[in-house]
């Protein structure tokens, strides 16, 4: 027979609870291991937030307004905006149009992409992840 009240809901703590300090309870958060990590590495950028940082800083190093752009490339204004924020992915041919009107060809933009992209290979072996050539069998498909 159970030993909460019939119409009352039993919680199971998916947690340990811990007790506030001072207050002399014997239960403790887990600790970490030593050795291990503060904090877990940065996941890896997802393609379209790297375009959407290019368009933007590329719009933004122009000093060109998000209207005067999405005009130029014949698309929405909030359109624009939701790609420079990594919100939508883009066609080629909406990803064309827009490097286009920054005077940029779709080559431009996705080398400025690459760019960022080669960075952030960069930096994850620097902290010890495995390197890219490592990790192909020889093959760096990197430039």
């Amino acid at each position: 027979m159970s030993t909460h009240a019939p119409n009352e809901a039993r919680v199971i703590p998916l947690r340990p609870q811990t007790s506030p300090p001072g207050s002399g309870g014997a239960t403790r958060a887990p600790q970490r291991p030593a050795g291990a990590p503060q904090t877990p590495a940065p996941k890896e950028p997802l393609w379209r937030n790297l375009v959407g940082d290019a368009l933007r800083r590329e719009r933004l190093a122009q000093e060109r307004t998000l209207k005067d752009v999405a005009e130029a490339a014949r698309i929405s204004m909030p359109y624009l905006s939701e790609l420079e924020r990594g919100r939508k992915e883009a066609s080629s041919e909406v990803l064309a149009a827009a490097a286009q009107a920054l005077g940029l060809g779709l080559a431009d933009l996705l080398s400025l992409t690459q760019d960022e992209l080669a960075r952030y290979g960069r930096s994850r072996v620097g902290r010890g992840r495995t390197s890219p050539t490592a990790q192909y069998g020889g093959l760096c498909l990197a430039a």
